[in-house]
C-alpha cells in the first residue's frame, strides 16, 4: 500500500480558526437519564387544548450543538404562529444506533433525528414511524449532510494529507466504534470507499488497505463526541477520523490552536435523516407540532445555523453562500457504493461481518 500512487495527493490542511462570539459548549447539552425518564413518563401530558406542548427529540451524539441552537429558533417561530401555545423541546443524545434502539424499546420520542438511514428504517420496521417517512419532508427527509475528515495535531506533525497516510507505521488513530455509532460506520465506509476508488473497485486490495488502516486504531470510542474528547482533551492519538462538523467545532472551540483539519480528496457523504415518531405523537396529540419542528429545519435561519456549525445545508442557495467554510469535496453516497442500509449493516457491521474480519481487536 505504501507504494500505491495516491489519488490526487494534496495537503489540504486547514489551520484551525478561533471564531469570536461563537459560544458552543461540549458539555452535556442533551437530557440526562432522569430527564429521559421524565419525558417518557409524561407521554400522557400533551396538551389536548394546545396550550402546553412538550416534544422529545432523540438524536445522535454530535448533533447536540446544532439542536441546542435550533430549538430556541423553532420555539420563537412556533410561538409567533401559535401565540396561545407554549412549546418546550427536550433533547436526548448518544450513539445514533443506540438512540434508535432506545426509541424502539420504548423511549417516548416525538421525533428522531439520526445520522444514518438505517436507524430510521429500524423505527419504520417497528411500526413507529410512517412507511413513507422519506417523502414527508424535502430532500428525502435529509435537512443537511456532512463528510468524513481528519483532525490532526497543530501543524500536522505526521504529515497526513489523505487516506493513504493513515496506514503509516506507528500512527495512532482515534475513531468512534463502527459497531454502535453512525460516526464510526461512516469513517469505516469512507476508508473502504477510498480503497475501492484507489484500486479501481478491486475488493481485495481495498480490504487490505482498510485492514492496514484499522491496525493503527488506538481507541474505538462509543460515540463521536467521546472520540473527540479522547483526542483533544485527553491528548490520545495522532489523528481523529470524524465528521467535518465535529472536527470544525473542536478546532474552533475547546481545541482552538491545538489542532488542524485535513480534508481528504475523496470522502463519504453522510446524510442525517429525520422522522416524526407517529406511534408516540398520535397518542400524545403532538403530531402537528412535531411535524412543524422538523419542517422548520429547511428554513433559512435553520439552514444558516447548520452552515455556521459546519453542517452542509440541503438548501443549495445556503450551501453556496457558505462555500468559504464548507469547501467542495468529491464525495460518494454509501448506498451507491455498498447497497441498501440493510445490506450494509448485514455485510459490514453484523457480528462476524467485514469490519470484525478486518479490525484487530474489533470492539464488541
Amino acid at each position: 500500500m505504501k507504494n500505491t500512487a495516491r489519488y490526487q495527493q494534496k495537503n489540504k490542511t486547514l489551520t484551525a480558526l478561533s471564531i469570536a462570539g461563537v459560544a458552543l459548549t461540549l458539555g452535556l447539552a442533551g437530557c440526562s437519564n432522569s430527564e429521559q425518564t421524565d419525558a417518557a413518563a409524561n407521554t400522557d401530558s400533551a396538551a389536548a387544548d394546545g396550550q402546553n406542548i412538550e416534544l422529545l427529540n432523540v438524536s445522535y451524539d454530535v448533533a447536540r450543538d446544532f439542536y441546542k441552537g435550533y430549538n430556541p429558533l423553532f420555539v420563537e417561530h412556533y410561538k409567533a404562529e401559535n401565540p396561545d401555545s407554549n412549546i418546550v423541546v427536550k433533547q436526548s443524545h448518544g450513539g445514533s444506533s443506540k438512540q434508535a434502539l432506545s426509541v424502539a424499546h420504548g423511549l417516548q420520542a416525538d421525533v428522531a433525528t439520526m445520522n444514518q438511514g438505517s436507524d430510521i428504517e429500524l423505527l419504520e420496521k417497528e411500526g413507529l414511524v410512517a412507511s413513507d417517512w422519506e417523502s414527508k419532508f424535502s430532500d428525502n427527509a435529509v435537512p443537511f449532510t456532512s463528510t468524513i475528515v481528519f483532525l490532526v495535531r497543530k501543524d500536522n506533525p505526521k504529515g497526513i494529507s489523505d487516506w493513504d497516510d493513515l496506514t503509516e507505521d506507528g500512527l495512532e488513530i482515534v475513531m468512534a466504534n463502527p459497531k454502535v455509532t453512525g460516526n464510526g460506520r461512516y469513517a469505516f465506509l469512507g476508508a473502504y470507499g477510498y480503497g475501492l476508488h484507489a484500486f479501481n473497485n478491486e475488493e481485495e486490495p481495498a480490504k487490505n488497505y482498510v485492514k492496514d488502516m484499522l491496525s493503527n486504531v488506538k481507541v474505538y470510542e462509543n460515540g463521536g463526541r467521546a472520540a473527540t474528547t479522547t483526542f483533544v482533551q485527553r491528548g490520545i492519538g495522532d489523528v481523529l477520523v470524524t465528521f467535518e462538523n465535529e472536527a470544525n467545532l473542536a478546532a474552533t472551540d475547546f481545541g482552538a490552536g491545538q489542532v488542524d483539519i485535513v480534508y481528504p480528496d475523496y470522502s463519504i457523504k453522510s446524510e442525517s435523516p429525520v422522522a416524526v415518531v407517529t406511534s408516540v405523537t398520535d397518542k400524545k396529540g403532538t403530531t402537528e407540532a412535531a411535524t412543524a419542528y422538523l419542517e422548520y429545519l429547511w428554513s433559512e435561519p435553520a439552514q444558516q445555523l447548520a452552515a455556521d456549525l459546519y453542517l452542509r445545508p440541503s438548501v443549495q442557495s445556503v450551501l453556496e453562500k457558505n462555500g468559504d467554510k464548507l469547501p467542495p469535496v468529491e464525495t460518494f453516497r454509501p448506498n451507491d457504493a455498498f447497497g441498501t442500509w440493510d445490506e450494509i449493516m448485514g455485510t459490514y457491521f453484523s457480528d462476524g461481518g467485514v469490519f470484525d474480519q478486518l479490525a484487530i481487536n474489533a470492539p464488541q
